[in-house]
C-alpha cells in the first residue's frame, strides 16, 4: 500500500510539472534540437535532434513502406500527437470515422485530444518506411527531422487550414529523400491545403546537410502559411529552442535560403515590416528576442571565445564550434542542467550536519537538491527564503517524452547509415537505445504510450519509474541512475563498428531484408537490457523509502 501511495504522489509530481510548464509558458519551453554540419562533426556525419517535451504520446512504430492505388487518398489528421497507438491513426485512415477507444482503458489524465480528419490530399504512388514518433522523425532513406515549436504572433494561426506540423512531417517523410524536397514539398502543401498550427520550426538534416525550418500561419484572412528556412553552414553547430531564430534572408542566395514566395507581402500587410528597414523574419513573425538560455548555453559552449552573452540583442544564427564535435557531445547537451554553473538551480540547496566521527559541523549540497523542481517546491523554498531556488529552463527536463539524436553517416549503405539515440522520459536520466533507421519494428514496450496514464506495459513508464525514484533524492540517489545511463551509453558506441560490420556483410550476402532483421533484433534485445536495468533500479529505489521519504 506504501508503494501505490508513493507511486500515486510521484504521478502527481510529474503532472504538475507538465501543467505548470503548460499553462505559465504554455509553448515556449517544450523543445529543443541541435543541428551539427558534417564538417563540425568529429567523423563527417550530420546531426539533428529533438526533445519532445510535454505530455504527447510516447508510443512509437515503423509504418513500413507501401504502393498505393492511382487515385487513393490520405487524410490528414489533427491529434495524432495524443493518440494511445498506431491502431487508432490506421482505423480513421482506413474507415474516416473517429477513433473509439476500448471499455477497458482509462485514462487518469485531466486532458483528452480527439482524433480528427482535417480533410485529404492524394496518395504517393510509392510511400517510404518511416520511424512514427508523436512528431515523426525519420524515413528508411535517412531523412531525419527534429522540430520544436516557436509559437509567434498568436493572431497569426488559421485553424481553417488542414496542416499540423506533426502531418506535414508525416507526408514528406514518406515522399522525400532530401531535406530540400522536404522543404518545398512543405511549401507546395501549406500554399495548396492551408497551415492550421502555430508556429513552428523544423531541423531537417539528410547525408549532405542540416536545415533550419520555421513557418507560421498567414493570418485570419489566409488559410495559407508563411515560412522560411535557412541551411546550417556545414562547419557549423546550430540550434532552435522554441524561440524563431532566422533573421536576414537572402532569396538570391538559393543554396543557404529558401522561403515561401509571400514571405515579404505578408508581413508588409500585416504592419509587421515597413517595407524599408532590414528585414528580419523572427522580428517580422514573432518579436520575441531571438533567444534564451538555451541557445546561449549551447552557442557559447562550442565557440567560447565568441564571448556570447545573454545580454546580447541577437545571437548568431549559427556558429563555427572551436572543437569537432561527437555524437556523445551532442547527447551531453541534452543532459545539461546547468550544474556548476551561475545558472545552477541547485547552488542554494544546502544544509548543516555533522562530520563523520566527528561533532564538527559542515555545510554539504542537500540529499533532497535536485534541478527538476516544480513550480510549487520553488515557491515553497523561496517562501523559506527568498531566491533560494531561481528558476532556468534546464535543455533536460522530467517533463520530457521522449528525445533523440539523429546521426547520418553518409559514407555508409542506406540500410545502416542511420541511427537515433533514442530515449523516453528525462534525457538526464534514461539509457540511450540505438534505433536504426531500417528495422522493421520497435520493441513492444515501445507500441503502447505512456502519456495519459499509467501503465506497467509502457516503455516510458518502466524508465520513469526509477527516475522519479532517484530525483525524490536525487543527489543522494544520482549515481544508481548515471552509472548504469553511462554504461549503456559506453556499450552502445563500443559495439557499434562491430554491429555495423555484421549488418554491411550481411547486406552484401543475404541481402535487405536478412540486414533488416539483424537490426531489428540488436536493437530490441539493446532496448530490452535497459529495460530489464532500470526495472531493477525501480525495485531497487522502492526500498530506499521504506521508512518514508
Amino acid at each position: 500500500m506504501k508503494k501505490l501511495i508513493l507511486l500515486a504522489f510521484l504521478i502527481s509530481v510529474a503532472a504538475t510539472t507538465s501543467q505548470s510548464q503548460s499553462s505559465d509558458r504554455e509553448f515556449r519551453e517544450s523543445c529543443t534540437s541541435i543541428m551539427v554540419g558534417k564538417k563540425a562533426s568529429v567523423d563527417g556525419s550530420v546531426m539533428t535532434s529533438h526533445t519532445c517535451d510535454g505530455r504527447y504520446r510516447t508510443w512509437m512504430d515503423i509504418v513500413p513502406a507501401q504502393k498505393h492505388k492511382k487515385g487513393a487518398v490520405t487524410k490528414i489528421l489533427k491529434g495524432t500527437l495524443f493518440t494511445e497507438s498506431l491502431d487508432e491513426i490506421e482505423q480513421i485512415q482506413r474507415e474516416g470515422t473517429n477513433y473509439k477507444k476500448p471499455d477497458n482503458i482509462i485514462i487518469h489524465s485531466d486532458f483528452e485530444f480527439a482524433l480528427e480528419v482535417k480533410g485529404e490530399i492524394p496518395e504517393a504512388e510509392q510511400t517510404y518506411a518511416f520511424l512514427y514518433t508523436a512528431y515523426p522523425c525519420l524515413n528508411e532513406k535517412n531523412l531525419s527531422i527534429g522540430e520544436t515549436t516557436t509559437e509567434g504572433r498568436k493572431e497569426l494561426a488559421n485553424e481553417k487550414g488542414m496542416f499540423y506540423i506533426e502531418e506535414l512531417q508525416r507526408i514528406v517523410l514518406q515522399r522525400c529523400t532530401t531535406a530540400r524536397e522536404a522543404i518545398a514539398l512543405m511549401g507546395d502543401l501549406v500554399k495548396q491545403y492551408g497551415y492550421a498550427d502555430i508556429g513552428e520550426s523544423l531541423t531537417i538534416a539528410d547525408k549532405n546537410e542540416v536545415w533550419h525550418f520555421e513557418i507560421f500561419g498567414e493570418g485570419p484572412e489566409n488559410i495559407g502559411g508563411v515560412w522560411a528556412a535557412q541551411r546550417i553552414p556545414d562547419d557549423h553547430v546550430g540550434i532552435s529552442a522554441n524561440i524563431p531564430r532566422i533573421g536576414e534572408i537572402n532569396l538570391n542566395d538559393k543554396d543557404n535560403f529558401m522561403a515561401s514566395e509571400n514571405v515579404f507581402d505578408v508581413a508588409k500587410k500585416l504592419g509587421y515590416w515597413d517595407g524599408e528597414s532590414t528585414f528580419k523574419f523572427w522580428k517580422a513573425y514573432s518579436n520575441v528576442k531571438p533567444f534564451s538560455i538555451r541557445e546561449w548555453f549551447v552557442l557559447s559552449s562550442v565557440a567560447p571565445s565568441l564571448n556570447l552573452s545573454m545580454t546580447d540583442e541577437e545571437l548568431p544564427f549559427s556558429v563555427k564550434p572551436e572543437k569537432l564535435l561527437s555524437v556523445q557531445d551532442v547527447l551531453k547537451f541534452f543532459r545539461e542542467t546547468y550544474e556548476g554553473t551561475e545558472y545552477d538551480m541547485t547552488k542554494n540547496l544546502l544544509m548543516k550536519r555533522k562530520k563523520q566521527d566527528s561533532d564538527e559541523m559542515e555545510i554539504v549540497k542537500s540529499p533532497y537538491a535536485q534541478p527538476w523542481l516544480t513550480t510549487n517546491l520553488i515557491a515553497t523554498f523561496n517562501t523559506i527564503k527568498d531566491s533560494t531556488v531561481n528558476r532556468v529552463r534546464c535543455i533536460a527536463v522530467p517533463q520530457c517524452s521522449y528525445a533523440h539524436v539523429i546521426q547520418i553517416r553518409g559514407w555508409l549503405p542506406d540500410e545502416i547509415a542511420c541511427v537515433a539515440y533514442f530515449s523516453n522520459d528525462n534525457p538526464a536520466q534514461s539509457p540511450r537505445v540505438p534505433f536504426y533507421s531500417n528495422i522493421l519494428q520497435t520493441p513492444k514496450l515501445f507500441h503502447v504510450s505512456g502519456h495519459k496514464r499509467y501503465t506497467a506495459d509502457a516503455a516510458a513508464w518502466t524508465y520513469r519509474q526509477a527516475n522519479k525514484l532517484a530525483s525524490i533524492r536525487w543527489e543522494e540517489l544520482r549515481e544508481k541512475i548515471e552509472k548504469p545511463r553511462a554504461d549503456f551509453e559506453a556499450k552502445m558506441f563500443a559495439e557499434q563498428s562491430q554491429i555495423d560490420s555484421e549488418a554491411i556483410r550481411i547486406l552484401k550476402e543475404k541481402g535487405k531484408q536478412a540486414c533488416q532483421e539483424f537490426l531489428t533484433k540488436y536493437v530490441n534485445n539493446f532496448a530490452d537490457e535497459t529495460l530489464t536495468t532500470w526495472r531493477k533500479l525501480s525495485d531497487e529505489l522502492w526500498y530506499v523509502f521504506v521508512r518514508g521519504l
